[in-house]
């Protein structure tokens, strides 16, 4: 039987990073059919439409991510750390958008990005340390932002 307290536990983890999302999009929403439209893209740059569903998916599964590892106990030094990780990675998740939409710069973006991408591969080794299954849902997200990445780079290299 799931006690209540796990589902709250589980509803608050995919609230707070769905929140992530939410803040980065004041920033990316005005800007998509604005400057974002007016800058030169790599043929593989994907249709707009596309970024909202996969970033949905991508902070649901961090959610249940971050919910497996708060799951095992506050009380423990190694889940504090680890949670202490993923929120660093989480801030910087949502200040990649303000960086590159907010004040258009691609160059911000970029510098932002790297650093997230680090953070997210320590977040995920810190996940896996406590639960295999919390590693493993993340590798989609550090996969999308490598792509996300390389995308940020070909847009800095294509206007500058």
């Amino acid at each position: 039987m799931v006690k209540y307290s796990n589902i709250v536990k589980l509803i608050i983890s995919i609230f707070v990073c769905q929140l992530a999302g939410v803040l980065g999009s004041i920033f990316t929403m005005p800007a998509i059919p604005t400057w974002y439209a007016s800058l030169r893209k790599p043929a593989f740059s994907p249709p707009n439409w596309l970024f909202a569903p996969a970033w949905t998916t991508l902070y649901i599964l961090m959610g249940v991510s971050v919910y497996l590892i708060w799951s095992k106990g506050l009380h423990k030094p190694h889940v504090k750390t680890a949670l202490a990780v993923f929120l660093i990675q989480l801030i910087l998740n949502a200040v990649w958008s303000p960086a590159f939409f907010g004040l258009r710069s691609p160059l911000a973006g970029f510098v932002i990005i790297v650093i997230l991408w680090v953070a997210i591969l320590l977040t995920i080794l810190s996940f896996l340390r406590i639960s295999k299954a919390a590693g493993l849902l993340l590798i989609p997200y550090i996969a999308w932002v490598s792509f996300a990445a390389v995308l940020n780079c070909s847009i800095l290299i294509l206007n500058p």
